[in-house]
């Protein structure tokens, strides 16, 4: 071989090996993009979860009831005189 071919051959190595890195920093570039958008979506799903926790919660329910005799209060129809009734048998239990 002459040393022109040998050139003619290194450049066409050459040109082989700079697409070759081309190739490889656009790939690296769209897995580095890739690991960011899916630490994004991690990092919002944890953060959704947390929003989610604190804001559901116990329901706090408070009845007031007004009272006829001596401050004995009575929910719905239930006032036996003052007796509780736990809805076992009759009054006389």
């Amino acid at each position: 071989m002459s040393m022109k071919e040998d050139a003619l051959q290194m450049k066409k190595e050459v040109e082989e090996i700079r697409t070759h890195i081309r190739d490889y920093k656009k790939q690296s570039k769209r897995q580095f993009i890739i690991i960011l958008v899916m630490l994004a979506l991690w990092f919002a799903s944890i953060g959704l979860f947390i929003y989610y926790i604190n804001t559901t919660g116990y329901e706090v329910v408070t009845e007031t009831a007004e009272t006829t005799d001596s401050g004995n209060a009575c929910v719905g129809d239930n006032c036996n005189n003052g007796e509780i009734n736990y809805g076992k048998g009759d009054k006389n239990n």
